[in-house]
């Protein structure tokens, strides 16, 4: 049996329970008037590290929450640690970070809302499925996903003054609607993870392994 999924019946509390806390690094991320994502990584069912968007403070583009995070749990452990740890994330990984958690061989992501503009885990690319010499790996979203939107959206109406051209926002309004994910694509966890444990994780086979669960 493939092992990237805790028993079925305890899946979606579990989900939840750790993206809850993902989405409050996002929530300090927003306090400090940084981008709001945040993100966990889990070893064993236990937080090992937390990241958050980092870049407005740094002025590095790449201190993105998914490297703050990493770095933490290489400051722990070895990177071999790794191929036993879950991301939680609250924002789908951009390619940048897709692309670094597949070279460290991370098990899964969990993630909330999509990224269309730069989204590694099927947003733009398939980063985590393309073929390559690493070990790909699943991609899930959806979880908790209006709650993701909502904090992006609320760090888009304030004034941003690292901002290349800021803008002024003092007239915009929260628009507090998110629009229905499209599912047609969706697969359930059963049949993924039957799917998972068929395969040696190649490209072709996984296709459908970035899928997005409504909750």
């Amino acid at each position: 049996m493939a092992d990237y999924y805790f028993p079925l019946k305890d899946e979606t509390l579990i989900r939840e329970y750790f993206m809850r806390q993902a989405l409050e690094m996002g929530e300090l991320a927003l306090s400090i008037d940084e981008v709001p994502v945040g993100c966990i990584f889990v070893l064993d069912n236990k937080v090992i590290a937390k990241g958050m968007n980092d870049t407005n403070r740094s002025l590095s583009g790449h201190r993105h929450a998914e490297f703050a995070g990493i770095e933490t749990v290489l400051c722990k452990y070895p990177a071999s640690v790794f191929k036993n740890v879950d991301l939680y994330v609250t924002v789908e990984p951009c390619i940048m970070c897709a692309s670094a958690l597949r070279q460290l061989g991370i098990r899964a992501v969990y993630f909330g809302c999509s990224n269309d503009r730069f989204g590694g885990c099927g947003g733009v690319l398939h980063v985590n499925l393309d073929a390559g010499i690493d070990r790909c790996y699943p991609a899930i979203g959806g979880i908790f996903r209006e709650e993701a939107i909502m904090l992006l959206r609320r760090f888009y109406l304030q004034e941003n003054d690292k901002a290349p051209n800021p803008t002024a926002k003092r007239n915009r309004i929260l628009n507090t609607i998110v629009e229905n994910m499209s599912i047609d694509n969706t697969r359930s966890d059963a049949l993924l993870e039957a799917e998972l444990a068929e395969t040696s994780c190649e490209p072709l086979k996984l296709a459908s392994a970035v899928i997005m669960t409504v909750y």
